[in-house]
């Protein structure tokens, strides 16, 4: 089950009067599933989630949390706490629900959240062990479009 989430541009608002391509949307959220997966506190394991873009303010206001004033490695902490928008059926994602989470969960969603904020997709290039093919793979799981 693979969710998309996208918002129109008031640019292609303009143009998808004319055409309604995959261009002139432009994706926000991005479903993910992580390896491992947060443990609540009932026991409950939540692996699937959707990270939000970032924006400016996202980037800059853990810069004035005291915790990473006192160790900027926190940074990672509060910022992916700030950008996941929900964790299977948790109310809410915070600072405290990252610093919980399995260190392998943490570096999934380093790697994810750059790949969406710097790349602007999921994709990864893959290289078959056995026969050495070259594909691509989307870490979402599914083919971008699919419900």
């Amino acid at each position: 089950m693979q969710r998309v989430f996208a918002t129109r541009t008031s640019e292609s608002k303009a143009a998808s009067a004319d055409s309604d391509s995959e261009d002139s949307v432009m994706r926000t959220e991005f479903a993910f599933e992580l390896p491992r997966g947060y443990v609540g506190s009932d026991g409950t394991v939540h692996r699937r989630g959707v990270m939000r873009l970032a924006t400016a303010r996202d980037e800059l206001l853990p810069l004035y949390d005291a915790r990473v004033q006192e160790n900027p490695a926190y940074t990672t902490v509060v910022l992916l706490g700030r950008v996941i928008s929900s964790l299977g059926s948790l109310g809410t994602v915070d600072a405290s629900v990252v610093e919980n989470m399995f260190a392998s969960d943490v570096a999934f969603l380093q790697d994810f959240y750059r790949r969406v904020n710097a790349e602007g997709h999921t994709r990864i290039a893959v290289t078959c062990p056995e026969c050495s093919h070259r594909f691509t793979a989307d870490l979402t799981g599914g083919r971008l479009g699919e419900s």
